[in-house]
């Protein structure tokens, strides 16, 4: 026989589920719905930086358009999501960078071969004050380099990466994150399109 607690504790776990899948079904449309805004940016385009998403995406505005999200093209950062992660740190580190780089100032955008991903997010080289951005980040051993999708700088990205990472320049310098971006290199070696 079925007790009442076990009828109780399974209908809270039915509850909790649906009301999971609604809001996560939810927060995945006001995404989706947020990147594919209708806003248009050209090659070679001057922008201004609405608002930095994470430590390889952000938004921004054309003069008369409406706002769009890019991609950084070739860099891939750590997540935020979950403050106690050790790499957080170092996402919410690429996020300042990126605020600090390119705040209220112009940046050129130099779309990708194909200019947008899945998501409807431009992929795009972006330039402030003649620097490569996503390289900068690179560099400063806040990005790796993702090498899933290649693209023409890639050998100078990668060139960087391993400068960055035989000084022990930003995440490199923690044996537990280095670790975890070594990891993240060789499961993006064996996709490699």
């Amino acid at each position: 026989m079925i007790s009442r607690f076990s009828v109780l504790f399974w209908g809270c776990i039915t509850v909790l589920l649906m009301a999971s899948l609604f809001f996560g079904y939810n927060a995945e449309k006001e995404r989706r719905k947020s990147q594919s805004s209708g806003g248009r940016i050209e090659n070679g385009s001057i922008v201004r930086l609405v608002r930095v998403l994470d430590g390889d995406s952000a938004i921004f505005a054309q003069e008369g358009e409406k706002p769009v999200v890019v991609r950084i093209l070739g860099i891939k950062s750590f997540s935020t999501k979950y403050e106690k992660d050790t790499v957080a740190a170092y996402g919410q580190a690429a996020i300042d960078t990126l605020e600090r780089v390119m705040s209220g100032k112009p940046v050129r955008v130099m779309l990708n071969a194909l200019p947008k991903d899945r998501y409807g997010r431009f992929i795009a080289v972006l330039y402030t004050d003649n620097q490569d951005v996503g390289l900068k980040l690179v560099r400063d051993g806040l990005a790796l380099v993702y090498t899933v999708y290649p693209f023409p700088a890639m050998s100078v990205y990668l060139q960087e990466q391993e400068t960055a990472k035989a000084v022990r320049r930003g995440f490199w310098a923690n044996t537990e994150v280095a670790e975890r971006a070594k990891s993240l290199i060789a499961q993006w070696q064996g996709q490699t399109q």
